[in-house]
């Protein structure tokens, strides 16, 4: 069984939201609060398998929450939001986030995204990602730009799902050496792990046309 937090200013959502879950026998919701202030508090207490939570909120907003847990790596989160901008999706996409869901397509899609994200998966629908990179097209091409043609095949890999251990085998190189290239590709993207990575070369494929 998956534990679970739900984040929104809205009572009567988190309400909603905690009826769904309880007909879901593989989560559990562990904890409740309307703030990202308390998320924070609660997600270091309790340290959940995954934190479900809104964008907009009065105080500290979700993606100020994923800054606060950017170096913790025991919750996945996933963003359920009325709405979010090109820019707050660019930026969630860096550090780390597992899923986005717009409420208008909840509860229907929820636990299929819950699902899928408990199971190491991402949720990042393809809309949703080409809104993150309508303002960003050009930054993220010049960043791309950056990478050597080595790096730029590895990111390809990457995103197609392989572990260092096999690109290395792919490539004929060792894994530590996969690792060097791996760290210098984030160093200068400016991200810190694989999803942000993955968003990143889709938006790239999209902007080419590929």
């Amino acid at each position: 069984m998956y534990s679970v937090i739900l984040v929104d200013d809205h009572p009567l959502l988190l309400r909603g939201l905690q009826d769904l879950l309880s007909a879901a026998v593989e989560f559990e919701v562990v904890g409740t609060c309307t703030s990202g202030a308390e998320a924070v508090s609660l997600i270091n207490h309790l340290q959940p398998d995954i934190a479900v939570l809104d964008v907009a909120m009065p105080g500290m907003d979700g993606l100020e929450v994923l800054r606060a847990m950017r170096n913790k790596r025991f919750t996945r989160f996933i963003f359920l939001t009325a709405t979010i901008s090109g820019p707050q999706i660019s930026d969630a996409l860096k550090l780390g986030l597992s899923g986005i869901l717009l409420k208008e397509y909840a509860p229907e899609e929820l636990l299929s995204c819950m699902r899928k994200v408990a199971n190491g998966g991402k949720w990042l629908p393809e809309e949703l990602l080409s809104r993150g990179s309508q303002t960003s097209d050009q930054a993220m091409l010049a960043k791309l730009s950056l990478l050597t043609p080595r790096e730029r095949e590895i990111t390809a890999l990457i995103c197609g799902g392989l572990s260092n251990r096999s690109i290395a085998s792919r490539l004929g190189t060792s894994e530590g050496t996969v690792g060097i290239h791996l760290h210098n590709i984030f160093r200068k993207l400016d991200i810190s792990n694989r999803t942000a990575l993955a968003a990143l070369h889709v938006q790239y494929m999209t902007a080419k046309g590929a």
